[in-house]
């Protein structure tokens, strides 16, 4: 599809370009983009923060929490854990499992994405068997029977994309093999482990639909299957093989690290990569108004560089319709070009319908990251 030429108006003292060589009196850039960075955008020039806010009173406020304190016993059944973020197209959980599940669970609501932040295991499926990871992505269609034997403690991030499927982004000028190739996702297979639990003992399985569930027995194991053939299956992708996009001269909005596509939503993945190196171009992400969604960071590991006191299993949470960004000693360090490479791991997940939290999210946020953007706060 063709995209014709704009000609955006200009007032004022204005860079040429986004994202670089800004005024001399006004060091904060402010982006207001419609569409998740696709539509029509804004760049003001500021001479203060655009988060520089002394006081915030209300419930749209941002927000950080600690999924590491989320009280669940180590669960077989990711059924049996609450929702933390929700909306009608998206429901986020955390599921802490340490032991076999005895039993099969099937998803009816929708496709599940499952990131394994700690741990690995093996994982049976209605199409084989998978060895499942720290830091993979694995992609559950619909209505398939799964099941996992984990070597260690796991923790994973549940998303579920309810009603819908998942899809890869298109990827536009920069080719099908940009991000990461497809052909590095790895699929269930029929293997000798998997031949291995055929079994004619009586297996239940855990179906969820409308978050309600109902245990439907069987007098063997369904995963029974001898073969397959077609084009929908269960498949994994690891962080460590995505390539992000990046550029020496300019900072790429968060939506060039779509990594999966949901219905009202995508998942988006940040790696490490060279931090921009051309002298006037912008070195942390940009202060922005994403006034179309919602915007959730899963932190997963490394050094966040544009955070302040956040740790791994931490996650933040920005509504649409105010400004954010990189926080003051952050946004310091990138002017003093400090670090020149990023370490970070983060899963982001932006939905285009407004997020509910729950009260187990409640029990464990950190009621202080709204003021953590003062130049002496912190969100401790």
């Amino acid at each position: 599809m063709r995209k014709s030429i704009s000609y955006p108006l200009r007032v004022g003292e204005c860079s040429r370009q986004a994202h670089a060589d800004f005024p001399e009196k006004a060091i904060y850039e402010r982006e207001v983009g419609r569409s998740g960075f696709f539509g029509p955008a804004t760049h003001f020039h500021h001479q203060h923060a655009p988060t520089g806010w002394s006081e915030w009173e209300g419930e749209l406020r941002p927000r950080a929490f600690n999924f590491n304190l989320v009280e669940t016993a180590a669960q077989q059944s990711p059924w049996a854990v609450p929702n933390l973020l929700q909306n009608s197209e998206c429901k986020i959980r955390v599921w802490k499992i340490d032991q076999k599940m005895e039993f099969l669970v099937r998803n009816a609501d929708g496709d599940e994405l499952l990131f394994i932040h700690q741990g690995k295991a093996d994982l049976f499926c209605d199409y084989g068997h998978l060895e499942v990871g720290e830091g993979d992505y694995v992609v559950i269609p619909r209505s398939t029977n799964w099941r996992i034997e984990p070597h260690d403690k796991m923790f994973i991030l549940m998303i579920e994309n309810t009603n819908a499927s998942y899809s890869l982004p298109e990827k536009g000028i920069v080719g099908n093999h940009a991000v990461f190739d497809p052909a590095v996702l790895e699929i269930p297979d029929i293997n000798d482990k998997f031949k291995a639990q055929y079994s004619e003992a009586n297996t239940q399985v855990q179906l969820k639909r409308g978050d309600k569930v109902n245990v439907v027995t069987y007098p063997f194991n369904p995963l029974d299957a001898i073969g397959w053939h077609g084009d929908l299956s269960v498949a994994k992708l690891n962080w460590r093989d995505i390539r992000p996009l990046m550029s020496h001269r300019y900072h790429v909005p968060p939506s060039a690290h779509t990594t999966f596509v949901g219905e009202g939503f995508v998942v988006c993945t940040f790696v490490p990569r060279p931090i921009e190196s051309d002298p006037g171009a912008l070195k942390v992400p940009f202060y922005h108004n994403n006034d179309d969604y919602d915007e959730v960071l899963f932190y997963h590991a490394g050094d966040f560089f544009s955070r302040d006191n956040i740790e791994a299993g931490m996650v933040t949470f920005h509504p649409a319709g105010f400004s954010h960004g990189p926080h003051p000693k952050a946004f310091q360090a990138g002017r003093e070009y400090k670090k020149k490479f990023t370490d970070e791991v983060a899963v982001m997940i932006d939905t285009r319908n407004a997020l509910s939290f729950t009260e187990q999210a409640e029990q464990v946020e950190n009621d202080q990251y709204v003021y953590s953007w003062r130049e002496s706060g912190k969100a401790e």
